[in-house]
């Protein structure tokens, strides 16, 4: 008998709703509300404020939301999530004084990104095989499966891609001083590219998860 074969019952001792975890992680049209309503108050307040007092609204559009979402009832590390990073990226541009540095830490953290889905991949070991084997119990032989391990490689390029475009992007706007122009292309490659991304890992998930079985 097969490592495959063995290890195929222990995924479905422990059955995991894939697709609900991934949106759960996507946020749903309010965690997508609360990562772009921010950046956009942000950004329109600087074309009139100083830079410090347009941090202050942004955090408080920030907290605002985050309030609503914690009074329907959503998990507090969903919801306090928003307003941890855009404190975060408030407090380094309130530190260097320049309006374009709100997107520094998201910027490096796209390239931190990719070179860990690389990484992961150049190792045999693609990053959401390890994840499907986490949510699973773990010790399933994914990786003995061909069809399970290429289905992953392509997961996991579809999740390096979008960390690689975004820092791309990114980085040649910061460079350029666009701070609205890194705005839009925080919105425009958030959430959306994302849920591509996301489209594909659940493919993988299920395909993993389907040859496990035989």
């Amino acid at each position: 008998m097969t490592r495959t074969e063995t290890d195929a019952p222990q995924a479905e001792q422990k059955p995991v709703n894939v697709q609900q975890t991934l949106l759960d992680g996507l946020g749903g049209p309010m965690g997508m509300l609360c990562t772009t309503l921010p950046v956009v108050v942000f950004v329109t307040a600087t074309a009139f404020l100083p830079l410090t007092p347009s941090i202050g609204i942004a955090l408080a559009g920030a907290l605002a939301l985050t309030g609503f979402r914690l009074l329907r009832g959503e998990k507090p590390s969903s919801a306090l999530g928003g307003v941890l990073a855009i404190a975060v990226a408030g407090g380094v541009a309130a530190w260097t004084g320049s309006a374009k540095d709100f997107f520094l830490i998201g910027i490096w953290a796209s390239l931190a990104g990719a070179v860990v889905v690389l990484v992961s991949m150049l190792a045999g070991r693609p990053l959401t095989g390890v994840i499907w084997n986490l949510l699973h119990g773990g010790g399933n032989a994914w990786r003995q499966n061909r069809s399970a391990l290429r289905a992953h490689h392509l997961a996991s390029l579809a999740v390096l891609l979008v960390f690689a475009g975004r820092f791309v992007v990114k980085e040649w706007l910061y460079l350029t001083d666009s701070t609205g122009w890194l705005a839009f292309a925080k919105i425009a490659m958030g959430t959306p590219l994302t849920a591509l991304a996301a489209l594909v890992v659940l493919w993988s998930f299920r395909r993993t998860t389907k040859v496990l079985k035989r």
